[in-house]
Parts: structure tokens; C-alpha cells; sequence
């Protein structure tokens, strides 16, 4: 299947991603990593899991190690990007300074876009990325990637 062919049936099948979730051998170090640094909010707890919603439409799952109910078990993630609007990784920035989080940027790309990495407790780089917000990312989406 031809790049242009995929391009023209995203938005039909996919509208972005619901959830991630993240394996942790702490989850309640994790789940407050998430909410104070990120402000995510909980939607709920079991057991062996804690779903937080990480914006609108999507949410993150914080997974104890094991098995779950549809074969799933967790595995190392190693970066995923979370996206902000405009003004908020400035916003960010200070949060996590304030809080003494360590991170590495803000990082400018080429096309004025920037991005802030954090390591989360279990070493995952969480990456904050204004992509959408500025240039060929608010005018293309995901197309300016390729």
C-alpha cells in the first residue's frame, strides 16, 4: 500500500490514540509522578492497574507487571510524546521546575516547535511536544511528519 493511500484513510479508521499504558513496579509512585507533574486526573483504580486521564480524548494506564484479561502483559516503553497547546510547555517548564523535576528543554526544532523530555520513576522519557500548536504541524498534522 502507497504512503498517499494510508494518508487518505487515516481519519477515517483512526482518530488518534485512546490510551498507552505503562508497566510499573510502583503504581501509586507512578500515578502521583503523573498527576503532579502532568496534572492528569484518575479515573479510576483496581486492583492491578490505575487509569489517569492524560487530556480530552485520551487516557494512561499505569499497569502492575503480569498478565491481563486479554493476554496483555507489559513491556518496556522507552518515549512517547504527549501533545500541548500553545503557551502551555512554557507553563510546563516552570511546573516542573518549580517541582524540581529534572528535564531537558525546552528543545526548539526546525520549524520553531518545541519539545520538553522528562524521565518518569520507571524510566520512561516522556517527551511534551507543541508540534500541532505551531507551522507545518498546525497546518498538515501528522502529514508533516513524513
Amino acid at each position: 500500500m502507497r504512503t498517499s493511500e494510508v494518508t487518505d484513510l487515516s481519519p477515517e479508521l483512526i482518530g488518534g490514540i485512546c490510551e498507552l499504558t505503562l508497566q510499573a513496579a510502583d503504581l501509586a509512585l507512578l500515578e502521583r509522578f503523573y498527576t503532579e507533574t502532568f496534572g492528569c486526573t484518575v479515573i479510576s483504580r483496581e486492583d492491578d492497574r490505575i487509569w489517569l486521564a492524560a487530556g480530552a480524548r485520551t487516557r494512561l494506564g499505569i499497569w502492575s507487571p503480569g498478565r491481563k484479561e486479554f493476554g496483555d502483559q507489559g513491556g518496556r516503553h522507552v518515549h512517547f510524546a504527549l501533545s500541548t497547546a500553545p503557551g502551555r510547555l512554557d507553563a510546563l517548564v516552570e511546573r516542573l521546575t518549580d517541582r524540581d523535576v529534572s528535564f531537558r528543554g525546552p528543545v526548539e526544532h526546525p520549524g520553531g516547535d518545541r519539545s520538553a523530555y522528562v524521565e518518569d520513576p520507571e524510566g520512561n522519557v516522556v517527551e511534551v511536544w507543541d508540534f500541532f500548536e505551531h507551522g507545518e504541524g498546525a497546518a498538515k498534522g501528522v502529514d508533516a511528519l513524513t
